[in-house]
């Protein structure tokens, strides 16, 4: 089994077994009302949210390329899992927050962001195994950071979005 083979059976099972576990939550909380963010939402908000989509798509789109030229086909296998699953997960975040309304959607961040760390991780041992350039190594722990101290603040916000009493303030 090739290295692509292998990534795409374990990014989608990945996906598979998440969504029916999103599925499964969204049809046991089928009778909750109508979920909606709650508001107003905090001023800090849209710098964090736009941090993360900057840090979490234009350095590792620009990785790729780097690595498109220098040779190192590995990380553009890599990398691609890394954005087909950050498109399902913004995709799948959609759906349940505006099509279908569902509490469901809080605990999209909460299944994918860890496994992106697990990407990442994969990413940087399996990259720097191959490659000698010290770049990536770097590359692969920054974004590590990036997407850690997201899951720190999303779980911060966890008692928030499940608008848990004396935590709907700004």
């Amino acid at each position: 089994m090739t290295l692509a083979q292998r990534l795409l059976i374990e990014n989608g099972t990945f996906f598979l077994l998440s969504t029916l576990f999103l599925v499964g939550g969204g049809w046991s909380w089928r009778n909750a009302q109508p979920y909606e963010l709650p508001k107003p939402l905090p001023a800090w908000f849209q710098v964090w949210f736009g941090v993360v989509q900057f840090w979490g798509s234009v350095p590792p789109l620009i990785a790729m390329i780097c690595g498109f030229w220098q040779g190192i086909p590995l990380l553009k296998q890599v990398l691609l899992a890394y954005f087909v699953l950050l498109a399902l997960q913004v995709m799948i975040e959609v759906l349940t927050l505006r099509q279908f309304q569902s509490i469901a959607w809080v605990m999209v961040p909460y299944l994918y962001v860890p496994y992106r760390l697990w990407q990442l991780w994969e990413g940087l041992t399996l990259t720097t195994a191959q490659s000698s350039e010290s770049w990536l190594a770097l590359f692969f722990i920054s974004e590590m950071v990036v997407w850690g101290s997201n899951y720190l603040l999303d779980l911060a916000q966890l008692p928030r979005l499940l608008q848990w009493p004396g935590t709907t303030e700004a």
